[in-house]
């Protein structure tokens, strides 16, 4: 038995006993204790669901390069919401209205009711039963009508 004192544990401490004039290894250190902090949940959390639409940024290269490719069809906008970031374009041959997505929108101008525009159409996953508008661009501007630029400014037609 060795006479040597064993210095005292002190509470919360780790435990590691090393003897004084010994080497420290990092084998020998050990972290102190993970304390979890209580946060408060975001009161938006389990409430945001992603989009199953197909933005410009999630759509795949070659559902972009299909649609480039595909015929241009001429509408009318029936509405568009700046704020929800969609809106709805009645075709000029008649059928189902065609959703847009304000990530679709081309050119300086936020298109309103009864303005007429060119678009091109692509499929909306995952069954590829529906179809939006894609390269939407504002062909004549509804008259009498104020027409707002991206960047805020009003301007009348």
């Amino acid at each position: 038995m060795s006479s040597e004192a064993t210095p005292p544990i002190q509470q919360g401490a780790p435990q590691t006993l090393v003897s004084p004039g010994s080497p420290v290894s990092p084998s020998s250190l050990s972290l102190p204790k993970y304390r979890a902090r209580d946060r408060s949940p975001s009161p938006m959390r389990g409430y945001l669901i992603p989009s199953p639409l197909p933005t410009r940024r999630t759509r795949t290269c070659s559902a972009s390069a299909r649609a480039s490719e595909g015929p241009s069809f001429t509408g009318v906008c029936k509405c568009f919401s700046r704020s929800k970031g969609h809106g709805f374009i009645t075709p000029a041959d008649g059928g189902n209205d065609i959703f847009v997505h304000i990530s679709d929108i081309e050119g300086e101008y936020v298109p309103v009711e009864g303005d007429e525009v060119s678009y091109k159409i692509c499929s909306i996953p995952p069954k590829h039963e529906k179809v939006q508008a894609v390269d939407v661009a504002i062909t004549h501007l509804a008259p009498g009508t104020k027409h707002e630029t991206w960047s805020g400014s009003v301007i009348s037609s």
